[in-house]
């Protein structure tokens, strides 16, 4: 896995070892909840710790239990065994119910979090800048900042009018994404994203700019006939996000006979490459 990718937790943990696993169907990681338990408790045994504490927070109700399962993840010997895993919000829900002084510097954090999201809500400016210095301390340009801040907005246009015609569902805005992606690139945004090699991170955020502009292009096209045809219902709304992106597969492919070559390139903007741990598939 590339380092990058965990920073803030192993950071969070100074930089003591949390074992983590890719879920690929989910897109989320999961940790090991023994080498959390171990990180932020004063137990030289975060194992026999675990196991008492998930009896008492059993007993309690508490949900960090309940959406705790298990994952084979690699131990020390090599060897790969079922061990007790949850997602990032399940680590810090766990990590307040862990009675500890190495605890209390990420429950602060924690807590400092939670603050800054309810100001955000008064003042929604806030997170547009803080968006904003997140992307200049990852090395983007001023210029790309800019126009990545405005696709967001573009973005938002179109799923206002999705849900107009009755889109409601995550998933089903999920759907309708797809169907723009696969007639133009002939992949999802998944599988788009996995050509890529990444994980979490944002597909547009790793795009060329040749990219970008198709994508855009899909989009732009798939608002504007849905603004003309007003579609309803999922699979309405699906004709005319196929129709959106065909309109920037033309334009791929007339670019492409052209250049002689692919415009749709696997490089992302920050050479990522997650090494494939040997328990997947």
């Amino acid at each position: 896995m590339n380092q990058d990718k965990m920073y803030l937790v192993n950071k969070l943990f100074n930089d003591k070892t949390i074992r983590t696993v890719w879920d690929k169907d989910e897109e989320k990681y999961y940790v090991s909840v023994t080498d959390v338990v171990g990180a932020v408790s004063e137990s030289k045994d975060g194992r026999k710790y675990w196991n008492k504490l998930k009896q008492r927070l059993k007993e309690e109700g508490n949900e960090s239990v309940t959406n705790c399962h298990q994952l084979k993840l690699k131990s020390s010997d090599g060897k790969y065994y079922a061990t007790d895993v949850v997602d990032i919000e399940g680590m810090f829900r766990l990590i307040e119910s862990v009675p500890s002084k190495n605890a209390e510097p990420i429950k602060q954090w924690l807590a400092k979090l939670g603050s800054e999201r309810i100001d955000e809500v008064f003042d929604p400016s806030i997170a547009t800048q803080r968006s904003i210095d997140l992307y200049r301390a990852k090395g983007f340009d001023e210029k790309w900042i800019t126009e990545r801040i405005k696709g967001i907005q573009t973005r938002k246009e179109l799923t206002d009018l999705w849900n107009k015609g009755g889109i409601k569902e995550s998933n089903e805005y999920a759907i309708l994404t797809n169907e723009i992606y696969k007639s133009w690139s002939d992949m999802t945004a998944q599988e788009y994203k996995e050509y890529k090699g990444l994980r979490k991170e944002s597909l547009r955020d790793n795009m060329t700019r040749m990219e970008e502009l198709l994508s855009d292009l899909g989009e732009e096209a798939t608002k504007e006939l849905t603004r003309k045809f007003n579609p309803q219902g999922l699979d309405q709304n699906k004709t005319i996000a196929r129709m959106g992106g065909h309109t920037a597969k033309v334009a791929r492919k007339d670019i492409e006979s052209k250049l002689g070559e692919k415009v749709i390139t696997s490089d992302n903007n920050f050479n990522y490459k997650y090494l494939k741990d040997e328990s997947e598939n």
